[in-house]
């Protein structure tokens, strides 16, 4: 009896001064991101646009059953938006589909849910494999020790993973040898280590010139498999998301990348698509552009720019953007390895 009552409640659309619920569900807390920015950054932002809406949170923690509850649970409680992340895009099609028929749109956050979702937000995921694989290349380049690397990519469930790869491919096909290859499931550290200490074995530390590795959790299990092995002089690994240990690690020299994607803007589209379709608007007022899933076609989306970082650009690039202070950053430990990057307290 539930989904009923829910549709009759979306069919009173709250106009711009009444609040409403936005049901914010993310996928996991195994990427730092999810728990330290989108979470209060999304919060916030709904709270600014729209002062008397609540907003209802839930972690799947890498369980889509869990999280296929949590959205029906949220749709029968009378949300009126919901912002998905979703544990698993294909998997949660039918929940999504579910959510459709009880007349609550669906934005999907940072991966391209499958389903009839009513708008999309996120980073432009083939540039972020670009900037790896250029980031790898340069750094190649300037050691000069050759052209083997290993990649260790994100979850096979989550279609960003694909497009990071391929970005990365885009770049690297015909100027690398790629020794091998694992897909991260749960975009876990400890399956990363697993991965990386695989290739170890098989080809040796000195025949790995450098590392693709989708994010700066995967890198951080790639750096631990490599100083298992007794690798002391570490060779090129990227990264993604800027975590505050991915910059250290950048810093003390074991890794040598990673993409910034700026999520205030991230979380600031989101929440205003949301908010705007929650009061029943267009959300194509608030998209740049279309994107196709496997299921749906001319989705309005925003689709935001990455930046790669290195050590020359922590100051210009996470400082100034507000992102860390050098302090936090340079920890004591640390101070010697600032002081040769530039990063003074």
């Amino acid at each position: 009896m539930a989904l009923p009552l829910a549709a009759c409640g979306g069919d009173q659309e709250p106009t711009a001064g009444e609040g409403f619920t936005v049901g914010l569900l993310l996928p996991s807390r195994a990427v730092p991101r999810w728990e330290h920015a989108d979470r209060p950054l999304i919060q916030s932002k709904v709270k600014t646009l729209c002062p008397a809406c609540t907003v209802e949170y839930a972690n799947a923690e890498n369980d889509v059953t869990r999280q296929r509850q949590q959205l029906m649970s949220m749709v029968t409680k009378g949300a009126e938006v919901l912002i998905l992340d979703a544990a698993d895009t294909r998997a949660m099609r039918s929940s999504i589909q579910e959510a459709r028929r009880a007349g609550v749109p669906v934005i999907a956050y940072d991966r391209l849910a499958e389903g009839p979702i009513t708008g999309y937000v996120s980073f432009d995921g083939r540039q972020v494999g670009r900037l790896q694989g250029e980031a790898l290349l340069k750094a190649m380049e300037q050691r000069n020790e050759g052209r083997d690397i290993v990649m260790v990519n994100g979850d096979p469930t989550s279609p960003n993973a694909a497009l990071y790869r391929n970005g990365a491919l885009s770049v690297l096909a015909g100027k690398v040898r790629i020794g091998r290859s694992y897909d991260t499931l749960d975009w876990s550290t400890q399956n990363a280590h697993t991965n990386m200490s695989a290739a170890i074995a098989a080809l040796g530390p000195d025949r790995i010139d450098g590392v693709l590795a989708a994010n700066d959790s995967i890198a951080a299990g790639v750096v631990a498999a490599l100083k298992s092995a007794g690798v002391t002089d570490f060779p090129p690994v990227t990264g993604q998301d800027a975590d505050l240990d991915a910059v250290r690690r950048i810093v003390k020299g074991e890794q040598y990348m990673t993409v910034y994607k700026p999520f205030e803007k991230e979380a600031a589209a989101v929440a205003a698509m949301a908010v705007a379709a929650g009061r029943g608007e267009d959300p194509r007022g608030n998209a740049t552009t279309t994107v196709d899933s496997p299921t749906d076609e001319d989705i309005p989306a925003v689709l935001l720019t990455p930046v790669a970082v290195t050590v020359d650009d922590i100051e210009p690039i996470l400082v100034e953007d507000g992102l860390y202070t050098v302090a936090q950053i340079c920890t004591p430990h640390l101070r010697a390895a600032c002081d040769r990057a530039g990063l003074t307290p």
